[in-house]
């Protein structure tokens, strides 16, 4: 293990704080959560960052700005196990898009709940998302079943693992996450120039609202869970910055960028059909929010998610902040 130095001296005043350990630290939502306990000098937590490689750029970054630096690595139980120990809470999450198998998160999914319990935590986040096959079955054709027994992988192997956390007994809160603006960014989603020269935003939502927010923003609203732990211990709760259609989306980049920015909403099966990595995978997550919307959408409070963080953003607030070279990288 690697610790920052001196981060265990018991005349510091982090001596008497709460640790949270947060797995994924130098990811999106685990580096928005140490952050936002960072930035909360005030506040009763310090955050124990729990990284694989503890010299990264990322993970130097979290020790410089006041964060406990701790190697382990979700496929090493054992590194786990002391990572978690003598911590206050937990942030689990799993990174589906570095393996691209369900079957991994969920064995991830149960070592760190071993981990928490063996650790006595008093709470533990869980980063979730709906199994979709409660309901499309795997027998429903409206979208193509995908790895042998899933509909939307990156969603369905998270749902399943909640029970692992509920079995143990742990005290746990459920974070249904939305979909990450930064998305647009890193992922290669944002508006694009068509034949005829113009940009035009690519979803297949059709005029369904997405669910969105700033990654950031997830590590915030997960602080404020840990900040009111007795109201949240037991419950399911779903954040979001905003619920915005395609074509509000594509509105707000041409605000920003100060140029028309077309929607355009095409097919499922197109969208499946894109052939870049997880693109069948996406394309059923797309739908699925498409053809249970007002499900998806009521799991996601706006209001709820600002109750937890003051500085919630909006989806034009979030592109203001990023600058054009940014977004259009092209």
């Amino acid at each position: 293990r690697s610790r920052q130095a001196g981060s265990e001296c018991i005349m510091c005043p982090m001596a008497d704080k709460k640790i949270i350990a947060v797995t994924g630290a130098t990811g999106a939502q685990g580096g928005g959560l140490v952050r936002a306990i960072l930035d909360d000098a005030a506040g009763g937590f310090t955050a124990r960052a729990i990284t694989r490689d503890v010299n990264s750029e990322k993970a130097r970054a979290l020790a410089r700005a006041g964060a406990e630096v701790v190697a382990a690595d979700l496929d090493d139980p054992e590194s786990l196990k002391r990572a978690f120990a003598g911590a206050y809470g937990a942030y689990c999450v799993t990174f589906f898009w570095d393996h691209f198998s369900p079957e991994k998160e969920l064995v991830q999914a149960a070592e760190m709940a071993q981990a928490a319990k063996r650790a006595g935590l008093e709470h533990v986040i869980w980063s979730t998302l709906e199994d979709t096959r409660q309901w499309v079955p795997l027998s429903d054709n409206r979208m193509p079943t995908l790895v042998g027994k899933y509909k939307v992988p990156h969603f369905d192997a998270k749902g399943e693992a909640n029970h692992f956390f509920a079995d143990l007994g742990l005290p746990v809160t459920l974070l249904l996450t939305s979909f990450y603006w930064d998305n647009f960014i890193y992922f290669g989603m944002g508006p694009k120039k068509g034949a005829d020269g113009r940009l035009a935003l690519t979803l297949p939502m059709g005029d369904k609202k997405l669910p969105g927010i700033a990654a950031e923003d997830i590590g915030r609203c997960a602080y404020g869970i840990f900040q009111k732990r007795t109201q949240f211990v037991g419950k399911t709760v779903g954040i979001a910055g905003e619920h915005l259609t395609g074509a509000e989306m594509a509105a707000a980049f041409g605000r920003v960028l100060e140029t028309e920015v077309g929607y355009h909403a095409v097919p499922f099966d197109v969208y499946r059909g894109f052939g870049f990595p997880g693109a069948d995978d996406l394309g059923n997550m797309f739908q699925f929010n498409h053809d249970f919307n007002e499900v998806f959408c009521a799991a996601r409070s706006v209001p709820g998610s600002r109750a937890l963080n003051g500085r919630l953003q909006t989806f034009e607030q979030w592109l203001g902040r990023q600058g054009a070279a940014r977004l259009l990288p092209e």
